[in-house]
């Protein structure tokens, strides 16, 4: 009797099985879409977009996997070199160049193009407005504008030989304004108007930086001013547009001139400011001017090589002159900067961390010594708390104190992976196969739980789900309790050296698309300063993809509202991680959840060194099922 009621128990069983199976059951999945192109596939590029932009022997196609037809197809300058598609940070947009453009008309032609990869168009085509070389072309946000300098083949013989600058608008793909750099026909000697940097766009004039100077004109093309400043490379102006800044590359771009001007052209400083090194963080503030710039000595061993270090100097906004006594030291590369509201918090990528009031006093009481490759640094509710490829700590952001004990130090790890688990008030960081919990309000240090990783991978992703722990890298995926006994660890085993090394970088993280997002869109619309700067708080992924949603949206286009919608929405990631692996003799994608760590679905590929991108924010496999064919398969 006995036997029999295990029997059918076990026969209730499997049918229940059988039943839930086509619900939570692993499921193969065929291609949502095919495309079957007209050239060979060279290169695949996804984009922040969410499409992807691909280069044939023709020209470029774009797909999004939501339509059943390429949103465009590009094939008037043919073929592509990858160095003549430029995709512009934060934006849809992308520049498409043949020919170099040269400083004297008529030399050679060159061609631009201008594509909306989102909606598909081609916004501008120097061919179709009778462009015959154009020098530069420039894309300005947030204004959404681009500018155009170079030869136009149109009006009168002298016209056609006169250099020339148009604006048009991306928006509406129109021409908003053009005017000549020179006046067509002038009589004497030969002068070189071409354009050296990008024109600064104001709301009342625009400034071209060309080899002759500076020209300001109206946005009717009436000349306004020039200057003899001349190969600016960049510009930048204050809130007012009353103070612009100009940069000058000098001594074979090693280092930098600062110029300082009004609106009316004349000169603010009795003499303009020189700068060691390639600039690379320039903040306008209330209390003066905050310069990184970065020296290098470009691989040169010789004992009088300029050493590589980043040099910060506050300058005075009204003359250029130093405002500290003496420059802090950084004996490296500044590689964290942000300005707070008492002085200048920074972290170098060998090692340290200090902050600089205004007046150039050290604020905090000692530099901090820290690992090398300063991670993470962000606000938490306890301090700053800093995580590097060697030790993390939380210190009192005024006087640089450690809030802990003793800074939690491990063995030098490839990658470092932390999350705040909220409701046991700790941090966990993982690193060197080992995870830390530390106390929030005491600093107190334990070991949670040793993690092997199979293929000695290490931890890349930490996070929570619920009261347990989560973490994964590339093959591995872990669920711990929160007392850091496993729950699961699954592994599936990488397609084979060759075949991973061929689809590495396949898979666009997430993460790592909304910080894209967020922080290129930010520098591109920062027309106060090269760079952003702003110190994040801790933890704050879904804010970052609020903030790079509200970016986009605040552009008033079609194309910008649509990325806006995409970063709206939630990850396809959130609930379950891609993974390439072995499926029988194949190679394929599974999709496994986080929960559980059983497969959820499978795409075999039929190839076993595969090429391929994941969205794995919208949720798509992009997939060169040959050489001429382009498969997608839905994710979610």
């Amino acid at each position: 009797m006995k036997k029999r009621r295990n029997h059918i128990s076990h026969l209730v069983w499997v049918a229940l099985v059988f039943l839930l199976q086509p619900i939570y059951g692993q499921q193969n999945v065929e291609p949502e879409q095919r495309y079957e192109l007209d050239a060979k596939i060279n290169e695949m590029t996804l984009t922040i977009g969410g499409v992807l932009v691909v280069a044939t022997n023709d020209g470029l196609i774009g797909i999004k996997p939501t339509e059943d037809k390429p949103v465009f197809t590009f094939n008037n300058f043919g073929r592509l070199k990858p160095e003549e598609t430029e995709f512009i940070p934060g934006s849809p947009y992308v520049i498409v160049s043949q020919g170099a453009g040269s400083k004297l008309a008529g030399i050679a032609k060159t061609k631009r193009a201008v594509i909306d990869y989102v909606r598909g168009r081609v916004i501008f085509n120097s061919e179709d407005d009778k462009w015959n070389q154009v020098y530069t072309c420039n894309v300005i946000l947030p204004q959404n504008k681009l500018i155009i300098s170079g030869i136009q083949k149109v009006g009168d013989k002298f016209e056609k030989m006169t250099p020339k600058v148009a604006v048009y608008d991306l928006s509406i793909s129109s021409l908003d304004y053009s005017f000549f750099l020179d006046k067509p026909g002038r009589v004497g000697v030969a002068k070189d108007f071409s354009v050296t940097g990008t024109p600064l766009l104001l709301k009342e004039f625009l400034i071209i930086p060309t080899a002759q100077g500076l020209i300001a004109k109206s946005h009717d093309g009436k000349e306004l001013w020039t200057t003899k400043i001349k190969n600016v490379s960049k510009m930048i102006a204050d809130a007012s547009e009353n103070e612009i800044y100009g940069f000058e590359a000098v001594n074979s771009g090693k280092n930098t001139r600062i110029h300082k001007i009004d609106k009316n052209g004349k000169a603010l400083w009795q003499d303009d400011r020189k700068i060691k090194g390639k600039i690379s963080k320039f903040e306008i503030l209330p209390q003066g001017l905050a310069v990184v710039s970065n020296k290098s000595s470009g691989g040169d061993t010789s004992v009088f090589a300029t050493k590589d270090e980043s040099v910060i100097a506050f300058l005075s906004a009204t003359s250029g002159e130093d405002l500290w006594e003496k420059a802090p030291k950084t004996k490296g590369y500044v590689q964290h900067f942000y300005v707070m509201e008492d002085g200048i918090l920074f972290g170098i990528q060998s090692g340290g961390i200090n902050k600089i009031s205004f007046d150039g006093k050290p604020l905090f009481k000692k530099p901090l010594k820290t690992g090398e490759n300063i991670l993470t640094m962000a606000h938490s509710p306890q301090g700053l708390i800093y995580i590097t490829s060697e030790d993390a700590n939380i210190v009192n952001l005024d006087t640089g104190e450690s809030v802990w004990e003793k800074p939690l130090k491990y063995k030098n790890s490839v990658s470092v992976a932390s999350t705040f688990d909220a409701g046991n008030n700790r941090y966990l960081i993982a690193a060197a196969n080992e995870i830390y919990a530390i106390d929030a309000n005491s600093g107190d240090v334990s070991e949670l739980a040793k993690v092997k990783f199979e293929e000695k991978e290490t931890a890349t992703t930490l996070g929570m789900r619920g009261e347990n722990i989560f973490l994964a890298a590339s093959q591995n995926m872990m669920l711990l309790d929160k007392e850091g006994n496993e729950l699961y660890h699954s592994y599936y085993k990488s397609p084979g050296k060759s075949g991973f090394m061929k689809v590495v970088g396949g898979v666009v993280a997430a993460a790592s698309l909304v910080a894209t997002a967020s922080t290129s869109l930010a520098a591109g619309a920062n027309n106060r300063g090269i760079g952003a700067n702003n110190l994040r708080n801790y933890n704050d992924y879904g804010k970052e993809a609020k903030r790079a949603s509200e970016m986009f949206a605040s552009i008033s286009d079609a194309s910008f509202k649509m990325m806006s919608e995409r970063f709206k929405a939630s990850s396809a990631t959130e609930n379950a991680q891609f993974i390439l692996t072995k499926i029988d003799k194949n190679v394929g994608l599974v999709k496994v959840n986080k929960d559980s760590g059983e497969v959820v679905t499978e795409i075999v590929l039929n190839n076993k060194k595969p090429e391929y991108k994941v969205d794995d924010y919208g949720g798509y496999l992009f997939y060169k099922a040959s050489d001429k064919s382009i498969h997608t398969y839905n994710l979610k």
